[in-house]
């Protein structure tokens, strides 16, 4: 049976769409098991586990999945697309590019110790670096996603005549993510967000170095 879901559009038209017993089952896994699975890790979260966060028996779960490893694609493409939207909403709430980078700095200083999980491209992705080229990929994706975006964002502040046309987009994109992961990694371990903090203060120093 299909259940009729309301979603509001950008543009803030109505948009109806159909979503089936067994699409609403799917996502419920997912949703479930993704939290699960970036804390526990892919070879660590076993099939009881999944069962027991969803409170469905096997043949719920394998009825809508072929594999444990197909529910660990689509739960790292779960949270991949929950954190960009998270920081997408971050950066559409500021007027200017270096506003806009800023924010995307502060989110990830104000998420890394709140998110018990860790970060999940760090999670999967060592995890999955010599044993899973599929997951792989996935992360290989999102990470370029985020580093293109912040590569966008130094972009668009030098056609706003906001930064200097010597900025290096592509460059800093790179660095600033490579360290902000970095960065992310050392701060799970130790606990606490000091590294974080000098990384991206020390990246905040730079964009202000280079607004006109």
């Amino acid at each position: 049976m299909k259940k009729k879901i309301l979603q509001i559009r950008p543009n803030g038209l109505f948009l109806h769409l159909q979503m089936t017993k067994a699409e609403r089952t799917k996502k419920y896994i997912v949703e479930k098991a993704a939290d699960l699975i970036n804390r526990k890790g892919i070879a660590g979260t076993s099939l009881s586990d999944i069962m027991e966060a969803t409170q469905l028996a096997k043949g719920g779960v394998y009825g809508n999945f072929e594999s444990k490893d197909a529910i660990c694609r689509e739960a790292f493409n779960y949270l991949a697309e929950k954190q960009y939207n998270s920081i997408k909403q971050k950066l559409d709430e500021q007027p200017t590019a270096k506003l806009k980078l800023f924010a995307l700095l502060e989110y990830y200083n104000l998420r890394v110790i709140a998110n018990s999980g860790g970060c999940h491209m760090l999670n999967f992705g060592t995890e999955a670096d010599d044993t899973n080229p599929a997951i792989k990929q996935q992360v290989k994706k999102a990470m370029q996603k985020i580093e293109s975006t912040i590569a966008g964002l130094v972009t668009l502040g030098i056609n706003n005549k906001e930064f200097k046309k010597n900025f290096d987009a592509t460059l800093f994109a790179a660095k600033a993510f490579s360290m902000i992961e970095g960065a992310v990694f050392v701060s799970r371990i130790q606990n606490n967000n000091r590294h974080l903090l000098i990384i991206t203060e020390a990246l905040k120093k730079e964009i202000k170095e280079n607004v006109l």
